[in-house]
């Protein structure tokens, strides 16, 4: 007999039992659900339960209806209630199914319960339970997150060969380093590091809207209303009914209205080269897409509504979610109402975010009526009664409740003419900031001028006297402790990014603190040590990004890029000219990878503009930047003009670096004339080349011998083309500059393919193809696969090569390379199959390969075609 298959609703996830002492176990317990919830499972864990069952009743049901048993065990055996004989620890794992699988870690000590002991010796003896010891909170969230991943691996390969023939062959993979999010996976929405409460009637309603045909759907309520974490619920429960699923777009950082598509763009992977209007490459973007994008934070760039109106007239499949404390009154636009918590889900928010300062914490008889009245006294607000519960770990409900009555009762906290809820909110802010201390509440306000985030050290940076201070009484003697403190009071919240803890704060909180900031009168001195820190990072960042460093810094400045975008945006604003070019131009290679060359292009196009007189440097800087990306538009020679000015100001003021790159977008420029001038860009590179090799630049020489290579193929010379190639390959290799062996492989591959190897082609484009998805760079992708199109078509795999010529046009275009020059000869193959006897059917296979997405057209790239196997 057949059984059919379980199809699980958009709701549920696996579950986790996570069993452990409470108390002596607290950061451990917190660092296991955060590791369970970035792999988006679902933590079940005791406190988190619902009230008021038996213990031994509320474990075996949870225990019931979980999929893995995760075990936690340090020095307690834990309490052993009456008429039992065991503890609930002990318990828990005796009455764990048999079918579930146990993942068990144990805290090493010296001092442990002896019938805790006799425990775990009776668990090592149990073949059912992976066995691990750990030491510290952040190991186990290591230990935790890989071993599930790894678990969950061996399941779904189980179950795949209950399902797969056989025969079936197992397609290539691509290892952790995949293509960039931005441009692969089809649900891109944040993971809330807590749960969402009392809101399932809102996604369900939300759900239907999106469901029946609703394509513009505003969320509208008072800051700290829930508004982000409904409208993120709400898209994860209907991204099964988009094709190409749904995409997030905070727009907390951006404050002028004309960023908006910007914004939009990067979270969709369209790169801004400059060459075209953002609004044009987003509606070709989008086109073809069924997608539903979340728009959050719209209140502070209202004056941007009407471009909504555009894309959704452009796009037929686009769906638009907005969140905003105002309605954007625009045609089409529905409305929904973001209210307060009822009374039941509010004091179940109140318990569980109290659990995380105080897992002991529970309801009882004695306390209950002071919780229930907090939650009344908050209008139900969720931000509110976060903030309160955080205090629990100090005061009791009624403490809390007596401290509420006397303050929310006289503090204004914001103009009298806000809504009440507003006014609710804000009101608990500021009662919260009260109970901080002085230092404290300094940090917070200098915190405000982060945007997306920060480090320890960023914070440490901004957190000390501003600079021009004499006052040393306002340094923050120890921003480390004070900042504990505003994480403990939920006024700042932490999370991880790759090894480096991250702080970030709600965007009303946020407002408040820069409210506080700029009535201190140290808004500017503080926004000025906000760019210096950044200044620095700069610095710190531009060698090692062409080199071994490269992907590790490209993922932490992809973390930074809101704040180096305000610190630039200061710095433009001061006239700072001189810092606000250094600043672009020590993460050039950042800006090129990511695709924001054009917005760097328009930074420095207002220095150009200012009619300041600026510093040589800063010129050569400025005049490369608004003239690289416009390399082939030069119809009057005035880009190669400036771009030889560039050169000449970057040698006048011994910058061997900037030299070159100028150097080198002065051979492209050179190279794209009508005719191309080749003789004289290769005079330019065959100077630049010497100087990167006179300074050591290793980055410099592979780059120059690229540019030299496509001088050679330019006069038809293979040969020197070739061995420039291969010699910039052998360099990047050592080098460890990723980027950079992504591009001297695929100009090698068209090299080796012009001279008939096509075997030695396909390798070089598969590790082009191979690198660019490691890095996240869309355009390399396309180009990698544009040389598989050659390939496929000359080992008469006709279809393949329209399936991968497709998608690295649908490609092209949704990332916004479609409009510029290119360097590849794919289209003389595609037209040749095109016109052939196969035509139709390459044709059709264009149109498939236009909706694979990025990881299949990768996968099929890197596959061996059926001229291969022969």
């Amino acid at each position: 007999m057949s059984h059919p298959h379980v199809i699980r609703t958009p709701d549920q996830r696996l579950r986790i039992f996570v069993s452990s002492t409470l108390q002596e176990l607290a950061a451990e317990r917190r660092a296991a659900r955060a590791a369970i919830e970035r792999l988006h499972l679902a933590p079940v864990m005791f406190e988190l339960g619902a009230r008021p069952h038996p213990p031994r009743e509320l474990y075996r049901s949870y225990l019931q209806q979980s999929d893995v048993f995760l075990g936690l065990y340090w020095e307690r055996y834990g309490w052993v209630a009456p008429d039992e004989q065991v503890s609930g620890l002990e318990d828990e794992y005796n009455l764990c199914p048999d079918d579930v699988p146990r993942l068990l870690y144990v805290k090493v000590s010296d001092h442990r319960d002896e019938r805790l002991t006799g425990l775990l010796n009776r668990i090592r003896e149990d073949d059912r339970a992976a066995y691990k010891y750990f030491e510290t909170s952040k190991e186990l969230a290591r230990l935790v997150e890989a071993d599930l991943a790894i678990l969950l691996a061996e399941r779904f390969d189980q179950s795949r060969t209950a399902v797969l023939d056989e025969s079936d062959p197992a397609l290539p993979t691509i290892g952790r380093s995949g293509p960039d999010p931005a441009v692969a996976d089809p649900v891109r929405l944040p993971m809330p590091l807590t749960g969402l409460v009392g809101r399932e009637r809102d996604i369900a309603e939300l759900h239907g809207m999106l469901a029946s045909g609703t394509r513009f759907v505003t969320l509208v309520g008072p800051g700290g209303i829930g508004k982000s974490r409904l409208a993120i619920a709400a898209a994860r429960a209907s991204a099964p009914d988009f094709e190409d699923g749904s995409v997030f777009v905070d727009l907390s950082a951006v404050h002028d209205p004309e960023r908006v598509p910007s914004r939009i763009a990067q979270a969709l992977g369209v790169r801004d080269t400059g060459d075209a209007p953002m609004m044009e490459n987003l509606a070709t973007a989008l086109r073809e897409r069924s997608i539903l994008l979340v728009l959050d934070n719209f209140e502070q760039v209202v004056e941007a509504a009407p471009a909504l109106t555009t894309l959704l007239a452009d796009a037929p499949e686009l769906a638009i979610l907005v969140t905003s404390r105002v309605l954007l009154r625009i045609s089409g636009e529905q409305s929904y109402d973001v209210g307060p918590l009822a009374d039941e889900p509010a004091v179940d928010l109140f318990v569980e975010r109290a659990h995380a300062v105080k897992p002991d914490f529970e309801i009882t008889p004695d306390n209950e009526e002071a919780v229930e009245r907090v939650c009344e006294a908050l209008d139900g607000v969720p931000l509110a009664i976060e903030l309160a519960a955080a205090r629990v770990r100090v005061l009791s409900p009624a403490e809390l409740l007596d401290r509420l009555d006397r303050r929310l009762s006289v503090l204004v906290g914001g103009p009298r003419d806000l809504p009440a809820r507003q006014q609710t909110i804000r009101r608990t802010i500021e009662w919260s900031t009260q109970l901080l201390e002085s230092d404290q509440r300094k940090l917070l306000a200098r915190l405000g001028v982060f945007e997306g985030g920060f480090t320890l050290e960023a914070a440490e940076s901004v957190g000390s006297a501003p600079a021009g201070r004499d006052d040393t009484t306002d340094a923050d003697p120890d921003v480390l402790e004070n900042l504990a403190a505003l994480v403990d009071s939920s006024l700042v919240g932490q999370h991880d990014s790759d090894d480096r803890p991250r702080f970030s704060m709600q965007a009303i909180v946020r407002e408040y603190a820069r409210e506080q900031l700029a009535r201190s009168g140290e808004q500017p001195a503080t926004r000025d040590a906000h760019a210096r820190y950044f200044l620095a990072l700069g610095d710190d960042a531009e060698d090692d990004l062409r080199g071994a460093g490269q992907r590790r810094w490209m993922q932490r400045l992809g973390d930074e890029r809101d704040n180096l975008r305000a610190a630039e945006r200061f710095l433009l604003d001061g006239r700072d000219w001189d810092r606000a070019a250094r600043l672009a131009f020590s993460l050039y290679l950042y800006w090129w990878v990511t695709g924001l060359l054009g917005e760097v292009r328009t930074w420095m196009e207002e220095a150009l503009a200012s009619g300041d007189e600026l510093d040589p440097h800063t010129r050569a800087i400025a005049l490369y930047f608004s003239r690289t990306i416009m390399f082939w538009k030069d119809p009057d020679g005035s880009v190669a003009a400036d771009l030889a000015e560039s050169i000449e100001l970057f040698r006048r003021t011994d910058d061997p670096n900037g030299e070159g790159l100028a150097s080198i977008s002065l051979a492209l420029a050179l190279l794209a004339g009508n005719p191309p001038d080749t003789a004289r860009a290769r005079q330019v590179m065959e100077a630049a080349l010497a100087l990167y090799r006179s300074t050591g630049s290793v980055w410099g020489e592979s780059m120059a011998l690229v540019l030299l290579g496509r001088v050679a193929l330019r006069e038809s010379d293979l040969a020197e083309a070739q061995d420039h190639f291969t010699t910039s390959l052998a360099l990047t290799n050592r080098s460890g500059d990723r980027v950079g062996q992504r591009i001297a492989s695929y100009h090698l591959g068209w090299t080796e393919l012009m001279l008939g190897d096509v075997a030695a082609a396909r390798s070089d484009f598969a590790l082009s193809v191979t690198i660019s998805a490691a890095v996240g760079h869309p355009e390399g992708i396309a180009y990698g696969l544009e040389g598989m199109v050659a390939v496929a078509a000359l080992l008469h795999d006709d279809e393949r090569a329209g399936e991968l010529a497709g998608a690295a046009q649908a490609l092209r275009e949704r990332s916004g390379l479609h409009n510029g020059p290119t360097f590849t000869f794919h289209r003389r193959y595609l037209d040749d199959l095109l016109s052939g006897p196969n035509g139709d059917a390459v044709a059709a296979a264009i149109a498939d390969g236009r909706e694979l997405t990025v990881e299949q057209a990768v996968s099929e790239a890197l596959a061996e075609g059926r001229g291969e196997q022969v």
